[in-house]
């Protein structure tokens, strides 16, 4: 009835000798479920309490919310349970940490976050994507990282405050900064996230043991916002899911899950292409869209978070685009308009393609880093050592804004090519149903798909093309940020 579902109420596949709960793309096959694992799972349903905590047959040993070099229990108490004669450090529970607890289950306290997307050590792995026995967050002298990527763990907030950022020589490029730095999502954003992703992945795991809660989308490529929603991925199996069917059952028991939950409220169902279970964080306020096994979203989002850090105009730049696309309502899939990941692909493949380019093409330049085919417990730490980019453009970001508007309103050919980031060019239409009679055609990086399919009215298409000339034109003339996007009002909005 719902082939492709091994995972439920069991690990989903079996682990190789000496493998940690990570994951590795080598089956061929999805392993068909029997009718038995489906009784199981909603047996582990049924016998779970109102807090999410499983009684009766369930297994009286939680499964492990996996980190490189440790095996914790994942609903474990607060205070570690070996301290070795020293007290714990205060810095491991943050204000927030305490807050949930007063919502979360009494037998289950809030013990350390691990990262937004934690690593995994693999055997085979190249050296630079091998965990040492010890997390890096913990270990005082652990060097700075070198990479242009600011670390998943260990004080993210003062890496990523610590960049600089590039010089403002004109008003617009001002302007464009002071939005910026006034719109972009905060450290303490993040960690509210992170930490309801943490939470959340304990409580899914008494589902699916070996289940992982990715952090994805713009809260964590470098794009967000302080009003962005958070897009978390569930990854409870390899390889392909079918999204009609499994993944809307598996999100109906985590809903039944959810409701049980005191700080999750109104989690609902989305049977869409890709089915979301949207929910409220009552701690944090923030709103989630799940998904379940969306694996090319956590891939992109670490390409996408490597080129926001890779050069310093990028981030700026894309963050005031997306806002000025929402301001003239050409900003949501949802309606028939572009979608933000379209847009951001948009931008880099202009940055890309300039005589003399902002960004370098990171899937050619570094291959091995962003293998589609990477394990998924790898990807957070693939790009982690690429070193920052030193592009011989030093146009400022008023230069980039105007450029990037005349581009798509002058010069590139919607209706013959597909805007490219994976090959950092604009080729030729496929004549495939994907690119066929489309009326923008931008490629996803990893699986090659349109991503601006949503676009599919010519009324729509034609809205978009005369925002970007209208707002060329305007700003062409005025070099004023104001005629095209309040700034007074979009910092107001958030």
């Amino acid at each position: 009835m719902f082939p492709n579902s091994s995972i439920l109420g069991r690990p989903p596949f079996p682990l190789k000798r000496g493998q940690a709960n990570g994951f590795s793309m080598q089956l061929p096959v999805p392993v068909m479920f029997s009718q038995q694992q489906m009784i199981d799972s909603q047996f582990n349903m049924r016998n779970t309490n109102f807090h999410g905590f499983p009684i009766a047959r369930y297994p009286a040993t939680p499964p492990n919310d996996w980190m490189p070099g440790h095996c914790t229990p994942p609903h474990g108490p607060s205070v570690p349970a070996v301290t070795q004669g020293r007290k714990r450090r205060s810095e491991e529970h943050s204000q927030y940490d305490l807050e949930r607890q007063r919502f979360s289950s009494p037998a289950r306290g809030v013990g350390v976050s691990e990262a937004a997307s934690s690593p995994s050590a693999a055997h085979g792995a190249p050296p630079h994507l091998r965990s040492g026995g010890s997390s890096p967050a913990l270990s005082p002298r652990t060097p700075k990282p070198t990479g242009c990527m600011p670390p998943l763990r260990g004080e993210p907030q003062r890496s990523v405050a610590d960049m600089p950022l590039p010089p403002a020589k004109d008003k617009l490029s001002q302007q464009i900064l002071d939005l910026f730095q006034a719109c972009k999502q905060q450290g303490d954003d993040l960690e509210k996230k992170e930490v309801c992703r943490a939470q959340l992945q304990r409580e899914i795991q008494w589902l699916f043991p070996n289940s992982r809660v990715y952090l994805a989308g713009s809260s964590l490529n470098g794009f967000g916002s302080r009003s962005s929603d958070a897009d978390l991925c569930l990854v409870v199996q390899e390889g392909p899911l079918n999204q009609k069917t499994d993944a809307v059952y598996i999100l109906s028991l985590v809903q039944k899950l959810f409701y049980r939950l005191s700080y999750i409220e109104r989690p609902q169902l989305i049977r869409a292409k890709v089915p979301i279970l949207k929910f409220r964080d009552k701690v944090s306020g923030v709103e989630f869209d799940l998904n379940v096994n969306n694996i090319v979203g956590i891939r992109n989002t670490f390409l996408l978070r490597t080129y926001a850090y890779i050069e310093s105009r990028v981030r700026p730049i894309i963050l005031v685009i997306k806002k000025w696309a929402r301001h003239h309502g050409i900003n949501d899939a949802s309606r028939g308009t572009l979608s933000s990941y379209s847009l951001v692909l948009m931008v880099l493949h202009y940055l890309q393609t300039l005589p003399e380019p902002v960004i370098p093409c990171l899937q050619k330049e570094y291959p091995e880093c962003f293998n589609p085919s990477m394990d998924i417990h790898l990807v957070p730490e693939g790009p982690r050592d690429i070193p920052p980019y030193t592009s011989r453009n030093q146009s400022t970001l008023g230069d980039l804004f105007l450029g990037f508007l005349k581009y798509y309103a002058t010069v590139f050919n919607w209706d013959k090519f597909v805007i490219s980031v994976r090959e950092a060019a604009a080729f030729p239409r496929p004549s495939s149903r994907e690119w066929r009679d489309k009326f923008i055609c931008v490629e996803e990086p990893f699986d090659r798909t349109n991503t601006a399919r949503a676009v599919h009215e010519k009324i729509k298409f034609d809205a978009i093309k005369a925002e970007f000339m209208k707002s060329w034109q305007m700003l062409h003339m005025k070099k004023d940020l104001n005629f095209i996007l309040p700034v007074r009002a979009t910092i107001q909005k958030r």
